[in-house]
């Protein structure tokens, strides 16, 4: 870290500025070091990750496994140098193989000098269990939308079977980072159809709109209304007209915590590379930028042309405290209310310790049929169904569905009900016919530690092998 005052750097001085510019030059610094990666979009929305991060995301940087902690899903997982910028000044701890705090940064800023390099913790894209704070691996756009969406549904379904009155053990948002390129896809789509479809008022997705794509403005393919489409879906739309103004952007994630009946979409006006010579062109979305064309844009910053990787004086406390300032007391409180939830709900609070351990129940199999050799024998789908209607009440956290062919698939958990969102507790979802999203969405919820499921018809796997590989990079 450098210890150069930040009263020696220009701009305005304010500790939001000077955290704002470290995460942009951070990020410029990376890449260009490792002489590829994705730079415009992190210049650009700067301001929307320290907004949300210091001023609402409800998380502690010493217990970044909290399960109640908020979520963030960087669906546009190409710009990964924002999300390791954030895990670096939050002093975000790592958690190692095993599940154990180890002391050390999750993300050092060696770590950053490190970006895209083999065996580093920071890839060019984001890998869940690799780099403590990623909450899923993403890549491929749109999959982190659909993992969002199954977070929020788990949430919403932990929170109605454990909830009492007076233990609010589950009350997260989940906070997903979309791009133009999310919005273009299918697997966005289905999700947030779903998504309104449920009311999920818990999920947030910030949309990055800079009309910009690799090969050129997003007029080439894509020129529809996105706000109107979401509102058709049944989504809280709110526009932001400029990524640099922080009130605008606090004012609108006040407006998405302030909405009880249907998931939020805020589309953020950017300019993709801001402040950069190449600003607002394809150039700026995944190609590393000249030495000069970094100096430059430092002293368009305000700051020193030739630094490298530096960190002012006091950005990591101003940005560590306002995170574990707002986190520490909250996880604290939590912890208390957990322990006296264990005294008055024992037996839940078992169920919850096994679900965070990933531990199933003790005689979770005991009832599992078998099924004797004979002629005329029995088709795979409807042996699968009985076992897993056998399961299904010895492991209550068993939650999932079809993409509307459940009574071909037999995978309907008898007597459970329907997950809508006039009954959160219900064990069965309906995906109707999504496929795409089903798969993607299923992982957000074994991310949140549920033993979820989906089923479809044996060529229709095909669409889940990308989601499949999601969850298990």
């Amino acid at each position: 870290m450098s210890t150069i005052p930040a009263s020696t750097l220009h701009g305005d001085g304010s500790p939001e500025r000077l955290a704002i510019d470290t995460i942009r030059t951070l990020s410029m610094d990376a890449v260009h070091a490792a002489k590829s990666g994705h730079i415009g979009t992190p210049m650009a929305l700067a301001p929307v990750g320290y907004t949300l991060w210091s001023q609402f995301l409800r998380t502690d940087p010493d217990a970044p496994d909290w399960p109640n902690r908020d979520r963030f899903v960087l669906s546009v997982g190409h710009a990964s140098m924002l999300l390791y910028s954030l895990l670096h000044l939050a002093a975000v701890k790592e958690i190692d193989k095993d599940g154990r705090l180890t002391g050390k940064p999750a993300v050092s800023l060696q770590d950053i000098k490190d970006f895209r390099q083999i065996g580093s913790k920071t890839p060019g894209h984001p890998e869940y269990r690799h780099t403590t704070g990623v909450e899923t691996t993403t890549g491929p756009l749109g999959q982190g939308c659909g993992n969002s969406v199954g977070m929020a549904i788990a949430e919403r379904w932990l929170a109605a079977r454990y909830n009492r009155d007076g233990f609010p053990i589950f009350d997260h948002d989940v906070y997903c980072l979309a791009g133009d390129g999310c919005m273009m896809e299918g697997v966005a789509s289905e999700a947030a159809s779903l998504a309104g479809h449920l009311k999920l008022s818990n999920l947030c997705w910030i949309y990055d709109s800079n009309h910009v794509t690799i090969e050129g403005g997003t007029d080439l393919a894509f020129d529809e209304d996105v706000g109107q489409r979401f509102d058709a879906y049944g989504w809280h739309v709110i526009h932001v007209d400029d990524a640099n103004d922080t009130k605008a952007i606090a004012a609108a994630i006040e407006s998405f915590k302030a909405t009880d009946d249907k998931p939020t979409l805020i589309v953020v006006h950017s300019i993709i590379g801001y402040g950069s010579s190449i600003a607002g062109t394809a150039k700026a979305h995944g190609e590393a930028m000249t030495g000069d064309d970094i100096r430059g844009t430092k002293k368009a910053y305000g700051w020193p042309e030739d630094s490298s990787f530096l960190v002012p004086a006091g950005v990591p406390e101003h940005f560590e405290g306002a995170i574990a300032g707002r986190g520490k007391p909250l996880r604290a409180e939590w912890l208390a209310m957990r322990e006296r939830y264990a005294q008055a709900e024992p037996a839940l609070a078992k169920e919850l310790e096994a679900i965070f351990a990933d531990r199933l129940p003790d005689g979770w199999d005991a009832a599992i049929p078998t099924f004797p050799a004979d002629e005329k024998g029995i088709a795979t789908r409807d042996a699968g169904g009985k076992v897993l209607n056998a399961i299904a009440p010895n492991l209550p956290w068993l939650v999932g569905g079809s993409a509307d062919l459940a009574p071909s698939t037999k995978t309907l958990i008898e007597g459970a009900g329907s997950f809508q969102a006039s009954n959160y507790a219900g064990r069965n979802l309906h995906f109707g016919v999504r496929e795409h999203a089903m798969g993607s969405v299923v992982n957000g919820m074994a991310l949140s530690h549920l033993r979820s499921y989906s089923a479809q018809s044996a060529r229709s796997c095909d669409f889940g092998q990308v989601e499949e590989r999601t969850l298990n990079a």
